[in-house]
């Protein structure tokens, strides 16, 4: 295990690209469940899509069902609990390809198997599973997580409802009130999070519901939302709802451990789940470029439109290479693990919360890049963008939530430097050593030579590492200053972060693309090269910004006019791309296909 990268270490250590996993490494096997995914979607989701906008949660629960039998829900679920057993990048796919249509079937599916299955399949003891586990995987049950309470969101921790436990000690008693509870309306098992006595930490428990037998257990009406709106979203209220002692989930104060790690969980899968959508606005939106015509000539000849089509399709790429790069490590940690002969359970955990940075990342780039993409969609079609009889408002409505739910972006920001930073402190990753060797480098005489970039991506290599300089520079001199009161310094945290995920997110697209140009010939893949050029080059262009804000906002005289200068050592090109030219490279080809091909 001692070869494999830990999570966040990719800031001080360089990554090869042959230790990447990306699309183009799927096996067969996971093309096939790619393939039997997105035409389940061609053909039961996308052209329903009017029936999941006017609300048709029936609708949904049936679409859920047909994805039940085809073993959609049980992919992450062992074998041994009717699942089919298939790694972390083939839950990833699954989620990914199964989001392309609708936010509200996505959300669905996301709360079923996520944070209503995985919770019992991986903190459950052997009963529970195997009561619970193999119904949920192949859809005669549905799950929901009844975590969020009107005074608990984001500080989940502070939830108010009660268990107390019954004068025959047999069952707890639940009282208390849930809200945003999505899948509530056609649920029949429940994650259920409560405090007992006057616990530090929550406790978790799996809790049946029957209408017919509710148990103390009433729903509030459906939610009207502003997007996912055939997603069953409703409040739930527990009235002495007795639940047996035997359906706690693992121990008494352990509920909070469990939702912080299904939220790991829950941030890859949405950064998945945001990139089908990405695809097919794409598609769509160049679909419509190449169709309508204005001064005689398809909208797609412009320039302004060819930026935007470049643009989101450089994003999706992106997207792509940073997730599947994150899940290919997860999964060979998860391995590593089960080689040494750590459980299951064990080895889903530990090689998930190893990679808990990366999946903050995720979270906050790819969330914030379909809700970019979709509003491009909306401006490509113009008028007919902002009518329902597009597939455009309801993708921006659907995308909104992306920024909110598993954690908004603002305390994911917040978690990946202050995750990478308790990982220096404990020793898991070395930041001390390398921000020292930084600071001694900027006080040296800089290197004036130009050096030789003739290899593919070696000038961009070069900019990664001094990137990542620039990050070690902001968020060391920050912690020097602020030490543990840093985490109160929120905008300074977010302006790091920024780095943070922009180094992560342009390194995993030159990566991809290196290993795929290795294979096929740099000609073969001139497109992908734009892309990674591209994205680098708008990367470079926010973390200047970024490191200047944080710089200005913590360091004066001497010091800030030095790590001003080592800011602009940092991010500066021995030579700058042409990115119009890029552009016009990666839109001619999408164009051209009619569809995103990459």
């Amino acid at each position: 295990m001692e070869n494999i990268t830990r999570g966040g270490q990719f800031i001080v250590k360089e990554t090869l690209a042959e230790n990447i996993f990306t699309p183009e490494d799927f096996s067969e096997e996971q093309k096939m469940m790619r393939d039997s995914v997105k035409e389940f979607v061609d053909r039961e989701l996308w052209p329903n899509k009017i029936r999941f906008e006017q609300k048709d949660y029936a609708f949904t629960e049936e679409t859920m069902r047909k994805a039940g039998e085809l073993g959609f829900l049980g992919v992450a679920v062992p074998e041994e609990f009717g699942g089919l057993g298939m790694g972390f990048v083939s839950t990833m796919l699954t989620c990914d390809y199964i989001s392309g249509a609708s936010g509200s079937f996505s959300t669905a599916f996301g709360a079923h198997t996520g944070i209503g299955t995985m919770p019992i399949t991986l903190y459950g003891n052997e009963e529970q599973k195997k009561k619970y586990v193999p119904k949920l995987a192949s859809g005669e049950w549905f799950g929901a997580y009844c975590l969020t309470e009107p005074g608990a969101g984001s500080d989940a921790n502070s939830g108010k409802t009660k268990a107390e436990l019954t004068a025959d000690g047999k069952h707890y008693k639940i009282n208390g009130q849930k809200m945003w509870i999505s899948n509530a309306g056609f649920c029949n098992v429940m994650i259920v999070f409560a405090r007992i006595e006057d616990d530090k930490n929550i406790t978790g428990f799996i809790v049946d519901y029957d209408p017919a037998n509710a148990n103390g257990i009433t729903l509030g009406e459906e939610e009207h939302k502003l997007g996912i709106r055939a997603s069953s979203t409703r409040q739930v209220f527990f009235n002495d709802t007795l639940v047996p002692v035997e359906n706690m989930l693992a121990g008494r104060g352990e509920g909070f451990k469990i939702a912080m790690n299904a939220l790991n969980v829950g941030r890859i899968k949405l950064a998945a789940a945001c990139l089908d959508s990405q695809r097919r606005i794409i598609t769509e939106a160049v679909k419509y470029a190449n169709e309508r015509i204005q001064f005689k000539t398809p909208i797609a000849n412009f320039g302004a439109i060819r930026k935007k089509i470049a643009d989101m399709a450089t994003s999706a790429y992106a997207g792509e290479s940073a997730g599947y790069r994150a899940a290919g490590d997860i999964e060979k940690r998860v391995n590593a693990r089960l080689a040494d002969g750590n459980s299951h359970q064990e080895a889903e955990l530990k090689g998930v919360e190893e990679f808990a940075i990366e999946c903050s990342i995720l979270k906050v780039a790819v969330s914030e890049d379909a809700q970019t993409c979709a509003d491009e969609g909306i401006q490509i079609f113009g008028g007919m963008g902002f009518s329902e009889e597009t597939p455009m408002e309801s993708a921006w409505r659907d995308a909104r939530i992306t920024r909110i739910y598993e954690g908004t972006n603002e305390i994911n920001r917040m978690l990946s430097v202050g995750m990478l930073i308790k990982k220096a402190m404990k020793g898991h990753v070395d930041l001390l050593g390398p921000a020292m060797a930084v600071g001694e480098e900027l006080m040296g005489i800089p290197d004036f030579s130009t050096p030789d970039y003739d290899e593919l991506f070696a000038e961009e290599k070069a900019i990664i590492n001094k990137l990542k300089k620039a990050f070690l520079m902001v968020a060391g001199s920050a912690v020097q200053k602020y030490g543990t009161e840093l985490e109160s310094n929120q905008q300074l945290l977010s302006a790091a972060s920024d780095i943070l995920i922009e180094i992560y997110m342009a390194e995993s697209t030159i990566l991809r693309t290196e290993k795929l140009a290795k294979a096929k010939g740099k000609d073969a893949v001139k497109e992908q090269i734009a892309m990674a050029q591209l994205y680098l080059y708008n990367a470079v262009e926010i973390i200047a910004q970024k490191g200047k804000e944080g710089i200005i906002s913590f360091a004066e005289g001497d010091e800030q006019r030095m790590m001003l200068m080592g800011l602009r050592r940092f991010t500066k090109y021995d030579n700058y791309p042409n990115v119009i030219e890029l552009r016009e490279i990666i839109a001619s080809k999408v164009i051209a296909e009619n569809q995103y091909c990459f």
